[in-house]
């Protein structure tokens, strides 16, 4: 156990505060002791650190997850099912699944944080999500020191949302997730820059690892490296709006960029309203909009949390302002008083 510990280089955005008390743990053992012996109030568990933002001190234990492992635990004529310790880096893992011509997960290359983190967010990129080839997780119920499993109903996935965000917030750890993968590869090329990628390569007939080569190229050339430039990808969700109100944004921009979401509603892009508000490369301090997309905000280097929660705040302010359009913010937000798994 670690005291006064910074937390600096467990956060992608960079931001130099400190947990009161700090350990890691590898193994449901090891979990249980450290929970056994907290009596440090507040708990964070911390996988990645790459969809929170500090706003000060954690004043309480942090729990860092590195359980580790990879493994096939079943599979039929068609599909793979693995399961991946919750501590296992992303983009490891995914890179680890092409290698064995598992598909379903090419489309999410180069997506930081860890495993466990995957289905608590329903992490998703270039037509894909987590619930797509989701199977089940297992998860340690704090109150009772239960493994539980979940499986894709129980999960209740939404965009960027799952249970563990609503009704079980600051119940469960996430142990590992179990992916169901498929040995004859569906691809995925039609949304974002995908098949423009795809097609300046000259290819025509691509596997899976070109597809997830071509996402790590697109992602390189929009996204900041959060070990150069401080950041936590998209901060922002993409705002759902009745058809109403779209109608009326589409009539002022019609070029407005939008995509059919459930219950006849609408789906924008958060990216677009920021830079046509002008604050694509917006600069307050030491932190910004990141001059390639504006979905991400950015610590060019000594910001504090609050900085950034007060940028976000002041963009949430000026597209509602603008549009009448109220963004929701994607990262966590972590003020030290709050219990947040």
């Amino acid at each position: 156990m670690e005291h006064n510990y910074s937390l600096k280089p467990y956060n992608t955005f960079g931001i130099d505060v400190k947990a009161k008390h700090f350990a890691s743990f590898s193994t449901i053992q090891e979990l249980k002791a450290c929970l056994a012996n907290n009596t440090h109030g507040a708990l964070l568990i911390l996988g990645g650190g790459s969809n929170m933002l500090f706003t000060e001190d954690f004043d309480g234990l942090v729990l860092r997850n590195e359980i580790k492992g990879i493994e096939v635990v079943n599979e039929d004529p068609n599909t793979i099912y693995v399961k991946a310790g919750a501590g296992e880096v992303w983009h490891a893992f995914v890179l680890h699944c092409i290698a064995q011509n598992w598909g379903g997960l090419e489309n999410l290359s180069l997506i930081p944080g860890s495993v466990g983190a995957s289905p608590m967010q329903n992490i998703g990129a270039y037509g894909v999500e987590i619930k797509d080839v989701f199977h089940e997780l297992s998860a340690y119920h704090l109150e009772s020191g239960e493994i539980h499993t979940f499986n894709k109903e129980q999960c209740q996935f939404g965009y960027r949302e799952s249970v563990f965000k609503r009704a079980l917030k600051n119940q469960y750890i996430i142990t590992d997730v179990t992916f169901a993968l498929s040995k004859q590869p569906v691809l995925k090329t039609s949304y974002g820059a995908i098949q423009q990628e795809l097609e300046a390569k000259g290819i025509e007939q691509p596997t899976i690892k070109e597809i997830s080569e071509a996402v790590i190229a697109i992602r390189q050339s929009k996204l900041p490296d959060p070990n150069v430039l401080g950041n936590a990808g998209s901060f922002f969700k993409n705002p759902v709006v009745s058809n109403v109100i779209f109608s009326a944004l589409q009539e002022r921009y019609p070029e407005i960029p939008n995509y059919p979401a459930p219950a006849n509603q609408v789906k924008l892009a958060a990216g677009w309203l920021i830079e046509k508000a002008g604050l694509k490369g917006f600069r307050k301090g030491s932190c910004g909009v990141h001059e390639k997309q504006a979905l991400v905000l950015v610590n060019y280097g000594g910001s504090q949390g609050r900085e950034i929660f007060d940028l976000s705040s002041f963009i949430i302010d000026t597209i509602q302002q603008q549009f009448g359009v109220t963004l929701e913010r994607e990262v966590n937000i972590i003020p030290s008083h709050e219990n947040i798994l």
